[in-house]
Order: structure tokens, then C-alpha cells, then sequence
């Protein structure tokens, strides 16, 4: 039994309890919590172990490869480039990736990257792994291939790709590779312990992933040119290819982001508080307005279960996240297993919580559900 170590507001002591909760009873191996009010921490938890055989406890500097969350890191890198005026979300993806528009795809706008309905939401076959460690490969594959529906008329989930798509348009206006440009343009400034491309230098700290039961999809009795069954089996990881230096390295911006609910909270801090914390600005409150436009409604063609996207970040669905307040300016998106990070614009708050042992889900499950309801309680908003 490992105690949970951190500070914690006493409005959210239920937070800490229930985490507590988690790791003793086994539902998690070893986590981290954290919200942020007004740009300031609140609460700043961590417990548990850091490895399956419960040699190393989980620190305060543990991190772990938290999936599809790392799409937050992606598009804030994103709508920071807007910002400066230097990305246009709405213009063609072609204007700043010439080759992008091969293929029938001249018309696909970057936002259509940033909400899944560009269409291409993987890429097609044949492809392994090892390929999408290859930056210019892998992009130079997106670029050539055809989109699987019509762009814009439905949202289906970039799974692995979002982030080659958005990370070569951020490569092609900056100059600097997405793990780059994050780095130096948004982690560096925040102060966020959070990492798009590992350092070798950092492995010491990594936990790695506990790899979850399968998919809840038996893809075997799926049509196999269903975009479902194309998207995730182009190419289909194992969890524990997160174990891998290949992976750690590579900059993959959809699912290979390695942080903690520290640093997740803290980058993304700045979308909630108004696009500037502790004097550092990256974004500007109509840059902000951007996310909250709706770009996807309706029955997600990968995910398979009603999605509402808009741009950058995930909308509240009364059906798929309900337990996410369905009112106000609220985004946010999780990863595979069961990360889930929460940026509330209207109380300017930060819910994250990142842990190693993952569940089934792909976006979010009951542990990282409780501890949303348990902080929007400790706020007065259930």
C-alpha cells in the first residue's frame, strides 16, 4: 500500500481520497492528478508505483506516455502559429504543404486536420510502426494518399496521424519540427514538464505503460475497408511498443507525448485561463474562440459512437462524455487507457489526470470520471 504524497486545496480533498481509493484497491498502479484554478495549482497529487512489479515509487517527477492526449500539446502548438497570425485554420492544408493537395485533397483545410474530418485518418496500407518514426516518410505517405470520405461532412479519429498531419504544417511555417516548436514555443515558456520526442537523457524517469485489455471492437467481423478497421489497423501498435527508445524519440504528436497531470494541467492552463498564465501569453481570447467552433457533430466514423469536435479539442457529448457539464466553454480530450485532461474556459480551470495502468477505453474511463465529478463538486458546479 503506497500513500498519496502532493498538495491539495482542502476544497478538493475528495480528489485525494478518491485517488487514494484507486491505488489501493488496485484500479490504478500509479498516477497523478492535478487541477488548476485561474492558472494557479490546486491540487498536485501522485501515487502508486512507477513499474508493474511495484519496485519504484511513483515521484513527483514521474512521467509516462499519456496517448491521445498529447493531441492537446499538437493543437495548442497550432493555434499558437494562429495566433501570430501565421496559420490560418481555415485555409488549405496545400497553402503551407504544397504536396498535401495530391490526391483529390486541394480543398481539405487545416481545420479539418485539427477536428478529424479531413478525410485521412490514418494511413493507408501497406504500413507498419516503424514507418511513422520516420517523419519524412510518414508524411510523404500522408500526403500522396486519397481521403477515405468526403472532408468535412463527418468527423473520424486521427488516431496516430493527427499529428504528423498538423505537426508538417507547423514544420513547414516554422522551420522546426512539432517536438521542437513545442518545446521551445510552449513547454519552455509555461515551465511544463511535457515532451513530444524524448530526450534519452529523461528515460530514468518514464513509467511505462501497463498495456489494457483489447479494443471493445472485434475489427475481424468489420468490413476491412470500413474507414474503422482502416484507420486502426494503419498501422495497429501494441501498447507496449511505448516501451521502445524508437518510440520515446519519435515525434509523434497524436499519442507519443510524455508528461504528467502536473504538466498536462500547466500547458494546458493557458487555453483555460484566458491564453496567459503567470505573465507568459501564447494565445489571445479570439484565438481561444476558435476551439469552441463546432466542426463535427453526429456518429464518429472510427470511434463509432456520437463525437462533437471543434477545433483543436473535443466538445461535451451528452451521449459518449456525460459526465462533462454540457453548458459553457468547456474542451478537452484523454488517450488510450484512460488519460483525460478537462480545460473549463468559464470557471478557468484544469482537470488532468495521467496514470500508467491503462484501461480498455479509448477516451477516458471510470477513474478519471470520478475524479472530474469530484472536482467540479469541490467547485460548486455538478
Amino acid at each position: 500500500m503506497t500513500t498519496v504524497q502532493g498538495t491539495c486545496d482542502d476544497r478538493f480533498t475528495a480528489m485525494r481520497d478518491l485517488l487514494q481509493a484507486n491505488l489501493d484497491s488496485g484500479a490504478d498502479l500509479g498516477a497523478s492528478v492535478a487541477v488548476t484554478l485561474e492558472g494557479a495549482p490546486v491540487v498536485d497529487l501522485w501515487g502508486g508505483w512507477a513499474d508493474a512489479e511495484k519496485t519504484r515509487p511513483w515521484t513527483a517527477d514521474t512521467i509516462t506516455n499519456v496517448w491521445s492526449t498529447t493531441k492537446t500539446m499538437t493543437s495548442l502548438s497550432a493555434l499558437v502559429l494562429a495566433d501570430r497570425g501565421e496559420l490560418d485554420v481555415f485555409a488549405p492544408v496545400a497553402k503551407y504543404w504544397p504536396e498535401f493537395a495530391a490526391n483529390g485533397k486541394g480543398a481539405i483545410e487545416v481545420r479539418h486536420l485539427m477536428s478529424h474530418t479531413s478525410g485521412v485518418s490514418a494511413w493507408a496500407q501497406p504500413v507498419v510502426v516503424e514507418d511513422i518514426y520516420d517523419w519524412e516518410k510518414s508524411t510523404s505517405m500522408l500526403a500522396a494518399q486519397a481521403p477515405w470520405w468526403e472532408p468535412g461532412t463527418a468527423s473520424g479519429y486521427h488516431a496516430l496521424n493527427q499529428g504528423h498531419l498538423v505537426g508538417e504544417v507547423i514544420r513547414r511555417i516554422s522551420g522546426m519540427s512539432l517536438g521542437t516548436f513545442f518545446a521551445k514555443e510552449v513547454a519552455g515558456p509555461l515551465g511544463a514538464d511535457f515532451h513530444i520526442g524524448l530526450d534519452p537523457a529523461e528515460f530514468h524517469r518514464v513509467s511505462n505503460v501497463v498495456p489494457p485489455p483489447p479494443l471493445p471492437v472485434d475489427l475481424s467481423a468489420m468490413d476491412p475497408d470500413s474507414v474503422a478497421v482502416k484507420t486502426f489497423t494503419g498501422p495497429a501498435p501494441d501498447a507496449s511498443v511505448a516501451w521502445t527508445e524508437a518510440w520515446r524519440r519519435a515525434e509523434i504528436g497524436a499519442a507519443n507525448g510524455h508528461g504528467n497531470a502536473r504538466s498536462v494541467a500547466r500547458a494546458q492552463s493557458v487555453v483555460a485561463n484566458g491564453g496567459e498564465v503567470d505573465g507568459v501569453r501564447l494565445l489571445s481570447p479570439k484565438t481561444i474562440d476558435l476551439i469552441f467552433q463546432e466542426q463535427a457533430n453526429g456518429m464518429d466514423l472510427v470511434l463509432g459512437v456520437p463525437a462533437r469536435f471543434g477545433i483543436g479539442y473535443g466538445l461535451p457529448d451528452a451521449v459518449t462524455f456525460p459526465y462533462l457539464l454540457q453548458d459553457g466553454r468547456i474542451c478537452f480530450w484523454g488517450g488510450w487507457g484512460g488519460s483525460l485532461i478537462i480545460v473549463d474556459c468559464d470557471r478557468r480551470m484544469t482537470v488532468s489526470y495521467m496514470m500508467n495502468r491503462m484501461e480498455a477505453g479509448v477516451v477516458g474511463d471510470p477513474r478519471g470520471e470520478g475524479l472530474v465529478r469530484a472536482a467540479y463538486a469541490a467547485v460548486g458546479a455538478n
